[in-house]
């Protein structure tokens, strides 16, 4: 088992870089492994070592030549699919709608708008959030995803995103990766088949969306505590 999670780190702006190794600095189980300024430059970085959750900006120059933006949402879903044990962070400050449910859709497991100075603040929790399994969004980017995918949320869990669930659920211990393979579906494929399970349940984690399907009776239920009695009839 790793010892800390590793971080790189794509932005074009070396003071935000600088905020965020500020952030993440005091988190012992967390270590930045790479910092990159252009996209061209994000293959190459992630060749050569080894990342497991990639925070970057969908608006970076390719090149210190070319300033023309990287192709971000062509790339997520590449990078991912090289990399299956690997989780994308998106930081950025652009907030339309179209583009935080591109960016879902291509395969990140969050979307914080950089005005969200609080999340930012907690940017350590949110990086082992996403490490963990799970999806974290902004407020203001989760409710802009949820208006992008009304008619999703109105729909049911579909077979594959009931399965995700009842797996997580009955191997709570299980990594992204040994879950994918007990599936077998790519890493990318299972965090898609969460992520829509949390929007259309109007949740934020793996834990919550597990508690509210057995809620509703769509998975397993979990086994009552021995000690747990139901008595009835007793008069006494």
């Amino acid at each position: 088992m790793k010892d800390k999670i590793r971080v790189a780190i794509l932005d074009d702006h070396q003071g935000i870089i600088d905020g965020y190794l500020y952030r993440l600095g005091s988190a012992q189980d967390i270590e930045v492994v790479a910092t990159i300024l252009f996209g061209e430059d994000l293959e190459e970085k992630l060749a050569r070592q080894p990342v497991d959750v990639l925070v970057l900006d969908v608006q970076i120059p390719t090149s210190p030549t070319n300033p023309n933006p990287y192709p971000i949402l062509y790339m997520i879903p590449r990078m991912l699919e090289l990399y299956p044990d690997m989780v994308v962070l998106v930081i950025s400050m652009h907030t339309q709608r179209t583009l935080i449910n591109a960016v879902m859709e291509s395969g990140a497991s969050g979307y914080i708008v950089k005005d969200d100075q609080a999340t930012i603040r907690e940017l350590p929790s949110v990086i082992r959030t996403v490490a963990g399994g799970s999806i974290y969004m902004s407020q203001y980017a989760y409710q802009e995803l949820k208006r992008s995918r009304t008619g999703a949320l109105l729909q049911p869990l579909s077979p594959r995103q009931l399965e995700a669930l009842s797996m997580c659920a009955t191997y709570p211990d299980a990594s992204t990766d040994e879950l994918s393979q007990m599936m077998n579906i790519a890493n990318s494929t299972l965090r898609n088949l969460l992520s829509g399970a949390y929007l259309k349940m109007n949740v934020r984690s793996k834990a919550a969306a597990i508690a509210k399907a057995r809620q509703l009776g769509l998975i397993t239920p979990e086994k009552p505590s021995p000690d747990v009695r139901t008595f009835q009839g007793n008069s006494h």
